[in-house]
């Protein structure tokens, strides 16, 4: 199966050009810079006009919630997994507090057994850490599995490590990378009971980054910094959100870090007084802070300080969502609209499109030193997008493929739009149409 990619601009490694890709089976033979495709290889080959549109490599988001098992009426693989195919997402890694959690060996494999029959796209799994599960978390192959995922605050699920002897000895043994959920449990304890005091059950949703608050996050990163650097652990910081943790990280390529830090879309789009108009919708742990929060992420971002760009897709009903503040729970779906949204601020000149590239694509291969994807090179599987860059469409429920039917970005309207997208070599999703019969690979790590 032979595919051509004609004419593109082509944006990888901080370069666009025009060009032409061939794609052969799975991977990509082929890349045309400053040479013409021959004639014979068109005539034999499936093509496909690029021109007018941006070619990149399939983003890869180190952060989901697919709800599969156990909180299925939320969200399952098969339906999340097309929805992140149709925002240009060729690759997940999905957390490890589902019903039930994955924090056995069999359950973790219960989870990829299920995933290789509906998944959309390519996928890895966490596997779950808690205060008694040492002994199946250092069976963890780390070939095979993206890393171990550690609540170091209160989580969904009840997966809260505090145990400090378990959490030293998850750092020092660690087969594979750590990734961190990183607020501190008693300081939110004791938050929450101030303004339960104030304002009993109805707390204003406005109160969330107070109650779940920058010094919250900051003692718990911290320390989770300090046991990495005690242990030489490889270490991922999740959804940084505030400024003053910031501190904590270092500039520079993420091939040369051991201790790497992940922003959210949502705290880069979001910030403290878009709580008035969004609710519970924007309710997520870690909170969406202050605007100085937000643009001290911008700046760490653009500086190399904070390395992936990812959605921490958590979808729930709107039921679910519409409670008051202590029902109502934290997250949200973005899989589908995070690339366009990112894009978004290239159109308003807040970064490049060769920085989203690296920050949603490149970086996380590299991070996670993943075989052989995030890329656009020759011999690298063909996870590639086609994206319009001057297409100006809305979000509207029309329009979602989420399970739960919504989105925070509903009435947005982007100025990009993904045309197609390709999953290991395969047109998986082409112009609103998802091609159903399509599966993705499991991840596979460099050791």
């Amino acid at each position: 199966m032979k595919t051509i990619i004609h004419k593109a601009t082509i944006v990888n490694e901080g370069t666009r050009f025009e060009g032409s890709l061939l794609i052969e089976d799975e991977f990509i033979q082929r890349i045309f810079k400053d040479e013409e495709v021959p004639e014979t290889l068109m005539n034999e080959a499936t093509v496909i006009d690029g021109s007018g549109k941006l070619l990149i490599p399939g983003a890869i988001d180190d952060q989901v919630h697919f709800r599969e098992p156990g909180l299925t009426h939320k969200g399952e693989i098969a339906t999340e997994s097309r929805a992140a195919l149709a925002g240009g997402i060729t690759s997940y890694m999905e957390m490890p507090n589902t019903k039930p959690q994955a924090t056995t060996q069999a359950e973790l494999a219960k989870k990829y057994a299920r995933a290789s029959e509906v998944s959309a796209v390519n996928y890895s799994f966490y596997m779950g850490a808690t205060n008694d599960n040492l002994d199946e978390v250092l069976k963890t192959d780390p070939s095979q599995v993206c890393g171990i995922k550690v609540f170091m605050g209160s989580s969904t699920g009840n997966m809260l490590v505090d145990d400090e002897e378990t959490l030293s000895e998850i750092f020092k043994q660690a087969p594979t990378l750590i990734a961190t959920h990183c607020e501190d449990e008693e300081i939110i304890q004791r938050n929450t009971e101030i303004y339960r005091q104030k304002y009993g059950e109805i707390v204003p949703i406005s109160r969330h980054p107070r109650i779940r608050s920058a010094e919250a996050c900051y003692k718990s990163s911290s320390k989770a910094v300090e046991l990495a650097r005690k242990f030489g652990t490889r270490l991922h910081v999740l959804h940084i959100s505030t400024a003053k943790e910031m501190e904590l990280f270092d500039a520079g390529p993420v091939k040369d870090k051991k201790i790497t830090a992940e922003v959210c879309v949502h705290h880069l789009w979001f910030e403290e007084k878009d709580y008035i108009a969004y609710g519970t919708r924007i309710k997520w742990n870690p909170a969406v802070k202050s605007a100085e929060d937000r643009q001290a992420l911008w700046e760490a971002l653009l500086a190399d300080k904070i390395d992936v760009i990812a959605t921490d897709h958590a979808p729930h009903t709107l039921d679910e969502k519409s409670h008051a503040y202590f029902q109502a729970p934290s997250g949200g779906p973005l899989v589908q609209h995070a690339l366009v949204a990112m894009l978004e601020f290239v159109s308003q000149e807040k970064l490049t499109v060769e920085k989203v590239v690296e920050k949603m694509c490149h970086a996380p291969a590299d991070l996670f030193r993943i075989d052989r994807r995030g890329y656009i090179r020759e011999g690298y599987y063909a996870d590639l997008v086609l994206v319009n860059p001057d297409k100006k469409w809305t979000v509207c429920p029309e329009n979602i493929i989420y399970k739960c039917g919504w989105s925070p970005f509903e009435g947005t309207e982007f100025s990009h739009q993904v045309s197609k997208t390709f999953v290991n070599g395969q047109l998986a999703y082409d112009r609103g149409e998802i091609k159903k019969d399509v599966r993705g690979k499991r991840l596979e790590f460099r050791v």
